[in-house]
């Protein structure tokens, strides 16, 4: 959703967007961008990760919330 954002708005060709977490820690410790070298000319890979900050919620709650993984054809997939 992230990666396929910064495709659609043409700032890289291709995109591969990791997060990571802490348990008890909302925001994601890291956020890494890896454009593969097709990122528009002028702009880093550093750069889109600090797009991705300025515009996206990445707090778990809000991840479930904008991608609502909680709609009832989640649960069947769904282990707990």
């Amino acid at each position: 959703w992230v990666a396929k954002s910064l495709v659609a708005a043409k700032l890289c060709k291709r995109a591969l967007v990791q997060l990571s977490y802490a348990i008890g820690v909302p925001y994601p410790l890291s956020v890494f961008v890896d454009s593969y070298g097709t990122v528009k000319e002028g702009m880093t890979d550093a750069d889109l990760t600090e797009v991705i900050n300025k515009n996206f919620d990445l707090r778990p709650g809000c991840i479930i919330r904008d991608l609502n993984l909680r709609r009832a054809v989640m649960r069947k997939t769904a282990a707990y």
